[in-house]
């Protein structure tokens, strides 16, 4: 920790919050007109506190953030009124080099896109100490120290070896992590999360969020989240705020904004979240409709076109007031709403009266031939050897995948699992043959794909195709939206003329949840939720088969996110697709899956139905995994005791002997230090590779 740090909190105001945000308005000048991205938005911050902004993609939260930051592109963005009030000082009014002072020691950012924040061509290492030689004035050797210590803190191994990498030679979870070790870097007064947990699995999630807890608390650092996810919200957040189409429509502590929200948008959200506690329903509530065009936004309420209790007076603006101490609602019909008068309860999450949990479920139980099965997949990787030389030839070996076997029925989607670096998505690749196997077999269909030729595989590409983790760096930023989703169509001949394939992108937009006329703008013109819809829109242009979806929903808020997963159960309905679903997300994953596999440092290590494996996880990684997954329910988060996983990953290059996990297990025994399990049935379809199971 930073020595100067110590005595923080002795020195300032308790009684004064650290950031006020004064009727806040962001105006985003464009050649297609005005866009209003953030209008008029108040709130505060205190020392020590968790404040959480939370509300769908493109509705002000990153902007309002940026705003903070003064980090607003200075060519097309304006603030024409509204005050940023840090430590007294209104940092809208400070000179550019005083903000930069500010700027990295007393607030820092973790930005939502590792890839796209993190230098491509400077080391990781030199990207994590420049802060602490610019604001803390450390030494080479103090410095780089600090280093080591904040990626220990954040969960990532082998960090001498890491200092040296590239961003692109880490997985995105990795980047993320990366990014957390850069923004604490300085012990800031104020950290402010843009999605920081997005692309990390729970049991990293939630050692990272604990140390933000924990670093809030102990150095009185206020901490501003910005998520879709509600479960973190309900497990780290005092405050929360709610926006839509760039304002706040409700404000209040975790407990009233969750168990008593008083705002039509606000209930829509939380009964839209697929809940890891609740068994399936047979779909996801959603919010209907798209959030209006800000260059235009509707008179009156702005939610109104949306909202399914919308009267007369909603053609009025509302104001935000207070319905109970300390909770307020922009709607208004909040006073029927808190007295339970206009919402019925929530619907439980039952499954059908059939019993059937989804109409696909039936069928693929009795294929007799699965349309994908891996056996006995393994993928190594050869790279230079840690503290090797420029002209050195020694090397070391990644087990990325070793001895990967399942398989996948027609109609039939099976969850992947696990933490960050531990193959799911080198699993994925593999099978997409964007890389080669190092050993075993992959049969789709029937057929030996394992080696297929380049002509071969371009027919196999139409009946398989992929959703990829981070939008932005696998759409082409030199085409447009449209040019991007329709490639394919083209590529394939399944359009005759440029008007078909218009017709056929804009239905695709609108199958996401775009308008039409986005098939005109840049990846880098869309939200990142955004930028996801498009990659999951050009997966389905030719209505393949198979999809591998890798973290498919990850960037998307959770109405857009539940129109997703039930749009993706829709066409496997009805076009008998079958999905490698990856996901960090086991709530999502409990919702869309049939079986759910889980893995660890490149090893299936349990693989079962959906419902066996959630109600009697076998395996003690599984226990583990589903233990630190959050619940939206701040009133269940406070009853669980912290659950963040001991001990740290091990290195990939230097694998624990025996079981991989006993290094991390509370229950490892001197059988599990020496021997691999193997995987054994332990019930109908449940397989796990545990020694004590």
């Amino acid at each position: 920790m930073g020595p100067a740090l110590s005595d923080r909190g002795s020195r300032a105001s308790a009684s004064a919050p650290l950031l006020e945000v004064q009727d806040l308005y962001v105006r985003f000048e464009t050649s297609r007109g005005t866009v209003r991205a953030v209008d008029g938005i108040s709130y505060t911050v205190n020392r020590g506190e968790v404040v959480a902004i939370v509300g769908e993609s493109g509705c002000g939260k990153s902007v309002s953030a940026l705003a903070i930051m003064r980090l607003l592109a200075a060519n097309t963005a304006r603030i024409p009124s509204g005050r940023i009030l840090f430590e007294g000082r209104n940092l809208l009014a400070l000179a550019d080099d005083d903000m930069r002072e500010v700027r990295g020691r007393d607030i820092a950012m973790i930005f939502q896109e590792p890839m796209t924040s993190l230098n491509p061509v400077l080391p990781i290492g030199q990207q994590i100490m420049e802060p602490l030689f610019i604001h803390l004035r450390m030494s080479e050797a103090q410095a780089r120290a600090r280093a080591l210590e904040l990626l220990r803190l954040v969960g990532i191994t082998d960090g001498e070896r890491r200092l040296e990498q590239y961003p692109h030679h880490l997985s995105g979870g990795m980047r993320q992590r990366v990014m957390i070790a850069i923004g604490l870097a300085c012990n800031p007064k104020l950290l402010i999360a843009d999605e920081p947990t997005t692309a990390l699995d729970v049991t990293i999630q939630a050692q990272i969020l604990e140390l933000m807890k924990d670093l809030s608390r102990r150095l009185d650092i206020a901490l501003i989240i910005i998520t879709h996810n509600l479960g973190v919200v309900a497990r780290y957040a005092d405050r929360v705020n709610v926006m839509y189409a760039a304002r706040i429509i409700e404000r209040g502590t975790a407990d009233d904004v969750f168990l008593r929200p008083c705002h039509p948008y606000t209930i829509g959200l939380m009964r839209s979240v697929p809940r890891l506690d609740l068994p399936r329903g047979q779909r996801l509530e959603t919010i209907e409709g798209l959030p209006p065009d800000l260059r235009a936004p509707p008179a009156g309420c702005r939610f109104a076109p949306r909202c399914p209790h919308r009267i007369e007076v909603c053609d009025q603006d509302p104001a935000l007031r207070e319905i109970e101490a300390g909770h307020h609602s922009a709607c208004w019909r909040a006073d029927e709403i808190a007295a339970g008068t206009l919402v019925g309860a929530a619907p439980s999450a039952a499954p059908s009266a059939s019993g059937e949990i989804a109409p696909h479920a039936a069928a693929h139980e009795a294929a007799a031939q699965p349309l994908l099965a891996v056996d006995h997949l393994q993928k190594y990787f050869t790279i230079k050897a840690a503290g090797a030389s420029f002209l050195s030839s020694k090397t070391a070996t990644v087990k990325a995948v070793d001895d990967v076997s399942f398989s996948i029925a027609p109609g039939e989607t099976l969850g992947l699992v696990g933490e960050s670096g531990c193959g799911k998505t080198t699993v994925g690749r593999t099978i997409l043959k964007l890389e080669e196997p190092t050993a075993g077999t992959i049969r789709f269909a029937g057929t030996d794909v394992t080696r297929h030729s380049a002509q071969g595989m371009r027919e196999l590409r139409r009946k398989i195709q992929v959703v990829f983790q981070d939008p932005y760096s696998s759409l082409n930023p030199r085409m447009t939206v449209g040019q991007i989703i329709g490639e394919p169509l083209g590529v394939y001949r399944l359009v005759s003329n440029r008007k078909e394939e218009r017709e056929r992108v804009e239905a695709l937009l609108g199958q996401v949840g775009l308008f039409s006329y986005m098939a005109e703008r840049y990846p880098h013109e869309l939200s990142g939720g955004q930028r996801q819809r498009v990659g999951i829109a050009r997966a389905l242009a030719l209505e393949p088969s198979f999809i591998v979806c890798d973290e498919p929903v990850s960037a998307l808020d959770v109405s857009i996110q539940g129109q997703i997963i039930n749009l993706l159960d829709d066409l496997q309905a009805r076009l008998n697709l079958s999905f490698l679903f990856i996901a960090h997300d086991l709530a999502v994953v409990r919702h869309i899956s049939d079986r759910v596999a889980v893995m660890y440092l490149g090893r299936l290590v349990e693989i079962a139905d959906r419902d066996e494996i959630y109600a009697n996880p076998a395996h003690p990684y599984t226990k583990a995994l589903l233990d630190a997954a959050p619940i939206p329910d701040p009133s269940i988060e406070r009853a669980r005791a912290p659950r963040a996983l001991k001990g740290e990953i091990p290195s990939p290059l230097t694998p624990p002997s025996g079981c991989v996990f006993h290094t991390r297990c509370p229950i490892a025994g001197e059988e599990c230090r020496q021997e691999i399990p193997r995987a054994r049935q332990i019930g109908p379809r449940h397989l796990v590779a545990c020694h004590k199971a």
